[in-house]
């Protein structure tokens, strides 16, 4: 690694001011990533043809399978991967790379092509979710940006699924925004779209990104009015009878018949946020049911996670608010993806398989291809990487239909597939959550710690024959 930037070349305010208006992405990234183009340029490998591959080794503790998200936040913020006037003249100015390598860099497009996984498809260790393939100059240049994205995005989105599933059918909705980066908070509004949420209160996130938003009332509310039923009557006044009214300010059972009281039967729901929200769910239902509000929903929040959300699923709950916890990646806040070049032209022009030598962090070289068996019900039996020669693998394609392939294109020669971006690729995303978690098998989505849902397995190609071996 080269020496930090000193003082000296720290940016002024009026730089600041400036690169606050620019959108570009392209120094979203690791100083390394340019000291290598720099010196890439300066022998001559720069322009070699490479595959690189992101896959995570292993799943964190006590999870069976993760979910890839972020791939269409990855591809929108690719069209913003430009070296403009701001990042060249701060770059000159740090002395980060060489004139020679600013040139190049003022004129930088990734022409290249991407394909992996869909998202919202789920993974396992080895799964080659996302393969870039270019010049080593333009892909080695996205590794920073790729991982921050789809590192943080699919550990939102693993959480959320585990979320979602123990939901049984139930809607969870976003609410971790004030627990996250500002921009974080839209990242993760939209991981856990794709994972299943219904909604966010996230207003950026309802606007980018077509999500349906929620939010209606905090305590701070009903604490600014003189009493509880003046503040409901506000609330229901400006809002209407369907709203949400937050009825444990003070104490419940009043909360609850006061709400009715000023809503009526037609009230929309209330929302608990404390105590012991099994026992209250119980006895709020009966109250309102009680009063003649047998249509008024239950929402709960208040610290929960996958666990709780569980613990809740014979509770008369109709909806579970959720923060902290899946904006953090309920305890696994990153996939451990990693970026590796898998395979690069030599000095005769063929593609060459390479790999780092290590037993703790291993890597198998060479382009892969990647399907999954399924069983005759349609359910994973085995996540497969397909290997062998590199022309071998990039015109394989499934002789069994119970086998299906995993990749998708999603650039091709620096064109974007616009389909996995904006609002529409986030419910394409979803969609395919849905049905790719619904080929797991009996038993993969139980909360309690076990091995990946699934192994990981081999199929090498070579002499118009493939041999399959179980590699986890």
């Amino acid at each position: 690694m080269s020496a930090p930037q000193t003082a000296a070349a720290l940016p002024d305010a009026a730089t600041d001011r400036r690169a606050a208006r620019h959108r570009s992405t392209a120094l979203l990234t690791d100083r390394y990533e340019l000291t290598m183009l720099d010196a890439a340029l300066n022998d001559g490998t720069a322009s070699r043809h490479c595959v690189f591959e992101v896959f995570t080794r292993r799943l964190p503790a006590g999870r069976r399978y993760g979910v890839l998200a972020g791939t269409g936040r990855v591809l929108e913020a690719l069209a913003d991967f430009r070296f403009e006037e701001t990042e060249l003249e701060w770059l000159a100015q740090a002395g980060v790379v060489s004139a020679a390598t600013l040139d190049f860099l003022a004129g930088y497009r990734f022409t290249g092509s991407i394909h992996g996984y869909a998202e919202g498809e789920m993974f396992f260790p080895q799964s080659p979710v996302l393969v870039v393939e270019g010049s080593f100059a333009e892909a080695v240049l996205l590794e920073t940006l790729v991982l921050s994205v789809l590192n943080y995005d699919s550990a939102v989105a693993s959480a959320a699924s585990r979320m979602t599933s123990a939901a049984i059918g139930r809607p969870c909705l976003e609410m971790g925004s004030r627990r996250a980066h500002e921009d974080a908070a839209v990242a993760a509004a939209r991981a856990t779209a794709v994972a299943g949420f219904a909604a966010t209160s996230n207003l950026e996130a309802g606007r980018r990104y077509g999500i349906p938003t929620i939010g209606t009332a905090a305590h701070a509310f009903t604490l600014l009015h003189d009493d509880e039923e003046s503040a409901f009557r506000a609330q229901v006044a400006t809002l209407g009878p369907g709203t949400t009214l937050l009825v444990d300010t003070y104490d419940v059972r009043r909360g609850v018949e006061t709400a009715v009281r000023v809503a009526g039967p037609g009230l929309g729901a209330v929302r608990l946020d404390s105590g012991d929200l099994g026992v209250l769910a119980l006895e709020v239902r009966a109250q309102l049911d009680a009063l003649g509000a047998t249509g008024t929903r239950i929402v709960v929040t208040s610290d929960l996670d996958e666990h709780a959300i569980a613990s809740l699923a014979v509770a008369p709950v109709d909806s579970y608010g959720v923060g902290t916890s899946v904006v953090t990646g309920s305890g696994a806040p990153t996939c451990g993806m990693v970026y590796k070049l898998v395979a690069r032209e030599g000095r005769d022009g063929t593609l060459e398989p390479v790999a780092k030598a290590s037993r703790l962090k291993t890597s198998v070289g060479g382009r892969k291809g990647a399907a999954r068996r399924l069983d005759d019900e349609g359910r994973a039996v085995e996540e497969l990487l397909i290997t062998g020669a590199d022309s071998d693998v990039t015109s394989w394609s499934p002789d069994d239909q119970a086998m299906r392939p995993l990749h998708v294109p999603l650039v091709v020669h620096g064109a974007v597939d616009t389909r996995w971006t904006g609002a529409a690729g986030v419910r394409t995303a979803a969609e395919r959550h849905r049905a790719s978690r619904d080929e797991l098998p009996r038993g993969a989505r139980r909360l309690s710690a076990d091995e990946a849902a699934v192994p990981t397995g081999t199929l090498r190609l070579g002499g118009g024959t493939a041999a399959a071996d179980v590699a986890s």
